[in-house]
């Protein structure tokens, strides 16, 4: 793969594995979702990737209805991407995730490259007795019996039905090194075509580790199996994100930050915003040199089919 000229940075901006009760700046009422997601375009962020929540307690939900405020409300202020997640929350079934891509057809939304024991428990302990919601103990317990499934039939309905129908492409999300090796199986099929968007992601329980040593990996093996046909990006999960980011970023490497995957700006310090952390990000990025990719830019890059085409 060739270095990108300019990076594009994901900014993530809520997920669906923390909870309201670890950071007061997470955003899950509309409003905050909107005028932060807005704040982050503003500081940078080429692509939004949006998780749903309950405006009431912030626990995840699949509502279309939900994902069409965000969308809508940021779209009348902002050009820039909008990539909707397919991952959902713990216990939602697949037809629950896709509702949003399905209904919305937007011009990104992810796709996971394999079932995995994706594990939030282990949080449980550092904000025992300090829950302000009801669901969030007991969702973060889920995890550890209940693993995240995407299915070769799920990730085929994806590539031969969802993307077909709505014109979504996909941020393909890579937690390990067999979920390239499945990919470049699609890829080599003609079920998914290039330009793909692969976003490597270290640090999170179940997936590879945060070390540079698997960041080469993981380059290595996509450069392999994958050759031009994919661009780049990058996410450290946890207290590993900036550092992870910048490493992969001077490899040539996207960078995608967010509270979904850190809920601090530097240690033992909470970013009051998502676009505390694209500012920092962008900073470094601008600091070593390298540009950061327009909207117009990265869509150009990614192949996308424009605002114009979206259901929103």
């Amino acid at each position: 793969m060739a270095v990108s000229q300019k990076v594009i940075i994901t900014c993530a901006i809520t997920g669906s594995g923390h909870t309201p009760s670890m950071s007061p700046y997470l955003p899950y009422t509309v409003e905050q979702v909107v005028e932060q997601g807005v704040a982050a375009a503003e500081a940078g962020a080429t692509v939004l990737h949006l998780h749903a929540r309950d405006p009431e307690d912030g626990s995840p939900t699949a509502d279309p209805a939900i994902f069409a405020k965000y969308a809508r409300g940021i779209s009348d202020r902002s050009d820039v991407v909008i990539s909707i997640s397919t991952g959902g929350g713990t216990g939602m079934t697949v037809q629950e995730r896709l509702e949003g891509v399905l209904e919305l057809k937007p011009e990104l939304c992810t796709l996971n490259l394999g079932t995995m024991n994706y594990g939030s428990f282990p949080m449980i302990d550092r904000y025992r007795d300090k829950f302000r919601y009801d669901w969030e103990e007991p969702y973060l317990e889920s995890t550890r019996a209940e693993p995240f499934v995407s299915t070769y039939s799920d990730i085929e309905h994806m590539l031969t039905q969802v993307g077909p129908q709505t014109g979504t492409r996909f941020e393909c999300e890579a937690y390990d090194i067999g979920h390239l090796y499945t990919l470049a199986y699609y890829l080599d099929k003609g079920l998914i075509k290039a330009p793909i968007f692969v976003q490597t992601i270290f640090g999170t329980m179940g997936g590879i580790g945060p070390d540079v040593d698997h960041i080469v990996h993981m380059k290595r093996t996509a450069d392999r199996l994958l050759g031009d046909a994919y661009q780049w990006s990058t996410l450290g999960a946890g207290r590993y994100q900036m550092g992870i980011v910048t490493a992969a970023a001077i490899m040539g490497s996207h960078v995608r930050v967010g509270l979904e995957d850190s809920l601090y700006l530097g240690k033992g310090e909470l970013a009051e915003s998502n676009a505390a952390q694209v500012l920092k990000i962008r900073g470094i990025l601008e600091a070593l040199s390298l540009e950061i990719a327009t909207p117009a830019e990265a869509r150009e890059l990614l192949g996308l089919k424009g605002l114009s085409s979206v259901g929103y």
